[in-house]
């Protein structure tokens, strides 16, 4: 299994590649705010995230879910539970 740090370092490479306003992530970045992702990029980040992890992320953990800390914590437990 993946420890957070390596998740973490997954999560920044995919959500520089889809975040409009290139700029440093971290684990505080706000995913909308920070990034300027509408409603299409947080779901193709989601999709892209699926599939760099061989996950399935529940639309019901979205409302948890505001920065990178938060999806890489989702990310780990998901992983633990499957």
């Amino acid at each position: 299994m993946l420890q957070y740090k390596d998740i973490l370092a997954q999560i920044y490479s995919v959500s520089q590649e889809i975040a409009r306003d290139k700029q440093e992530i971290n684990e505080t970045t706000d995913l909308v705010v920070d990034l300027g992702l509408d409603s299409m990029a947080v779901m193709e980040l989601l999709a892209a995230i699926e599939d760099r992890f061989d996950i399935s992320i529940p639309l019901n953990i979205l409302p948890d879910v505001r920065t990178v800390k938060d999806l890489a914590l989702q990310i780990q437990q998901l992983m633990v539970e499957s």
